[in-house]
């Protein structure tokens, strides 16, 4: 890059920056002026309060609306801070908190998207690094509006901050030595991002098959498996009783987190209850799940044995929502990288048709089109047990969308090796 270019990079970085931060100031007000409840922070809380009054974890039920913990006990130990807030400075907090998740979760999802993984090749490249800046602060501007993000502020959710965890493990070089922990940490946490770990040790084993044993990605899938079983005993011995309850009983409880048709469950199970017009799609929804999961990692892992470490990151996160038993639509903030690599593709390779499936993937995420079918709280009646085919395929946008990325990047890499 060109001193004038880079000289010029430079100074659109503040105007960039002027333009996200008015466009998150006025997600704040819209936020305030509707009056979010923020509930699952106040669930966050309440399970730091139990933790700390020595409760029993899984037998709460706070809030209105009676819900309960469905976390993994280490979740609520990293919960405790917060009984240390008053309810106004927690909630302040929390949005500033995830605002500034969602600017390096983009960073992030940028770098691993143009293939830097943050070592001295790309800190000595200014040019670069300002405008991967630059480009972050306007993605970010624009992100903070989808459907999934407006969702997970409105709730206090923290999902942004697992998908930070994830994706610092993923953009980073392979042999670096942390590289793993942040998706065991993640998977301690909420158990989903455990899939992660998962595409690297099925990727290094097949690496093995031809380089030999060692490979990256299988110490960053042991470190992974390390971490999360580090963070799981702590929680064993801080909570033992909790913990035992969770891993021999809780776990398997999916249906403690909600009804399985609830429009705002974007996978498989979630679409294949609204089809079926049944609380619980059962042996259906498993094998569905299964064939779902070996094909979405199967894609995933040909993706990261060609070197494609976005695709193979982005098409295992759409495996994980589709095969996971419940995704609130707030779960989808994996929506943000999904539409910037598709874009990125758009731009590298040309052609009206990339760019028609980019416009209509963001399109589908900042519409919230799910919410234009019958729903409502539990009390209302359980409504969308009554969709019509229109109404439900509306209520399957998500999962459609996931299913659409998987191809793409199947076709993807089929059109690349005979090109």
């Amino acid at each position: 890059m060109t001193v004038i270019a880079l000289a010029a990079t430079r100074r659109r970085v503040p105007l960039a920056a002027g333009i996200c931060l008015l466009s998150f100031t006025a997600f704040w007000a819209a936020q305030r002026a509707a009056d979010v409840s923020m509930i699952d922070l106040m669930v966050y809380r309440a399970e730091g309060e139990t933790v700390r009054a020595g409760g029993d974890l899984y037998a709460l039920r706070t809030t209105k609306a009676h819900l309960p913990t469905t976390y993994p006990p280490f979740a609520a130990l990293l919960f405790t801070p917060l009984t240390l807030l008053d309810t106004a400075a927690m909630r302040t907090l929390a949005t500033l908190g995830n605002l500034l998740l969602l600017v390096v979760f983009v960073h992030l999802s940028l770098r691993l998207i143009h293939g830097g993984q943050g070592g001295r090749g790309e800190r000595g490249e200014p040019g670069k690094r300002h405008a991967r800046v630059e480009s972050a602060l306007w993605a970010s501007a624009l992100a903070v509006w989808c459907e999934p993000v407006w969702t997970t502020l409105r709730y206090g959710q923290i999902n942004l901050l697992l998908a930070v965890l994830v994706l610092w493990d993923l953009s980073r070089r392979p042999g670096h030595r942390w590289a793993g922990a942040g998706i065991g940490v993640a998977a301690a946490i909420k158990l989903t991002p455990a899939l992660f770990a998962a595409l690297l040790m099925f990727t290094g084993a097949a690496e093995a098959l031809r380089r030999g044993p060692w490979r990256p990605a299988v110490r960053q899938a042991c470190l992974a498996a390390a971490s999360f079983a580090g963070a799981t005993l702590l929680a064993a011995a801080a909570l033992p009783y909790d913990s035992w309850r969770f891993w021999t009983r809780m776990v398997f409880e999916a249906g403690r987190v909600g009804f399985a048709e609830d429009t705002a469950n974007q996978s498989l199970r979630g679409v294949l209850a609204r089809l079926l017009h049944t609380g619980e799609p059962g042996a259906r929804w498993v094998l569905a799940a299964a064939v779902a999961g070996a094909l979405g990692l199967a894609v995933a892992v040909t993706a990261a044995l060609r070197g494609e470490r976005a695709w193979a990151a982005l098409a295992c996160a759409a495996t994980a929502l589709l095969v996971s038993p419940v995704s609130w639509s707030h779960h989808w903030v994996w929506c943000v990288p999904m539409v910037l690599l598709l874009a990125a593709e758009a731009e590298r390779r040309g052609g009206p048709a990339r760019w028609a499936v980019a416009g209509a993937s963001s399109l589908v995420f900042c519409s919230y089109a799910l919410w234009w079918v019958p729903h409502g709280p539990h009390g209302a009646g359980r409504l969308e047990l009554a969709q019509d085919y229109g109404q439900m395929t509306l209520s399957a946008l998500y999962v459609v969308t996931a299913f659409a990325f998987l191809l793409v990047a199947v076709t993807r890499s089929r059109t690349s090796r005979t090109a």
